[in-house]
């Protein structure tokens, strides 16, 4: 037994030096040293020897165990300095290393026009309002002027969440709500995303729009008139040619479409304006009785004018972008323009 317990000691201790890592040190200590180590099943054996051997031997085993736990706590030190250390020199950040520049972002150019349209109708007098996406059909129709059998309510057209909840065709239920809450005067923009069921080079399913008004005593069509001809020139030039063409919309009367002159031609003709010179940029009128019925205004007092256009399509024409899904793409190369 005893050139067992020393055999036991020398290979004890090659394992122990030859372990590099926390866990082979672990492993080998519970080999040796464990509850079912070899050194436990050695002296489980000691029962069979006689008095006097058995307390030499006994001290020797000790001896061994107390030699092993030794050469493993200081092993175990040694390997985890050695592991810190190679830990370290694996994360080491170099800071002579030239950083990584940060690219800076640019603002989309349907923001940049949303901007420019809140700052040109701030200079004018125009208070900004907000509403819900997700709207009721009384605000999104029926205050409009629009009864249930309007072709604009139609299936194709509108995004119907139930019978009464669609999601907004437009900003005018801004206008409402605005009138509902405020007695005149009042005059208010109001941007914001609407949704469609449309889609094609000219047409998203999701796209913006700005919807304006301006209730008072004596508004009149000149007055419609005056204010978007200045709007249009502070966007697209002094230079720009403006006209106005009867039109018909369920909450104004009379109402009229808005042309500017072509930008990509100058009105000499061209494929963007179809030849015609011309180019549709909004719709506009002076708001119907009816549409002060629902808000409680008094129509023989006060009146006021209307208008709303696609911001998507102003931002085409400002900057010369002819298919209006790039605005949706997220291709950077296209965003960096702006």
């Amino acid at each position: 037994m005893k050139e067992q317990l020393d055999q036991m000691l020398d290979q004890g201790r090659s394992a122990l030096l030859a372990a590099a890592t926390v866990a082979a040190l672990q492993e080998v200590r519970v080999r040796f040293l464990g509850k079912k180590g070899e050194l436990t099943a050695l002296m489980k054996g000691m029962k069979d020897l006689s008095a006097e051997q058995r307390p030499v031997l006994g001290a020797l085993a000790n001896r061994v165990k107390e030699d092993l736990e030794a050469l493993f706590d200081e092993r175990l030190e040694q390997v985890r300095e050695m592991e810190l250390e190679q830990r370290l020199a694996s994360e080491r950040l170099d800071v002579t290393l030239p950083g990584r520049r940060l690219v800076a972002g640019t603002k989309h150019p349907v923001t940049l026009v949303i901007e420019e349209l809140i700052e040109i109708f701030s200079a004018l007098g125009f208070g900004v309002a907000e509403g819900p996406e997700v709207e009721k059909d009384f605000y999104n129709f029926e205050a409009l002027n629009m009864p249930k059998d309007h072709p604009a309510r139609d299936m194709q057209d509108t995004f119907y969440i139930n019978d009464d909840v669609v999601l907004r065709t437009h900003t005018s239920p801004v206008q409402i709500r605005t009138m509902l809450k405020q007695a005149p005067p009042v005059r208010v923009i109001a941007p914001g995303t609407v949704y469609r069921r449309d889609s094609d080079l000219t047409h998203t399913p999701m796209f913006h729009q700005v919807e304006g008004f301006l209730v008072d005593k004596g508004i009149t069509f000149g007055d419609l008139k005056g204010v978007l001809t200045a709007f249009l020139t502070q966007v697209f030039g002094k230079n720009v040619k403006v006209r106005f063409r009867p039109s018909f919309f369920p909450f104004t009367e009379p109402s009229a479409e808005v042309d500017i002159q072509c930008v990509m031609c100058r009105g000499g003709g061209c494929r963007v304006c179809k030849s015609s010179g011309w180019l549709e940029i909004l719709g506009s009128g002076m708001i119907d009785p009816e549409v002060f019925k629902a808000v409680d205004y008094d129509s023989s007092i006060y009146s006021g004018f209307a208008f709303g256009m696609g911001i998507e399509r102003i931002a085409m024409l400002k900057y010369g972008v002819n298919d209006l899904r790039l605005f949706f793409e997220n291709d950077l190369r296209f965003l960096r323009q702006f």
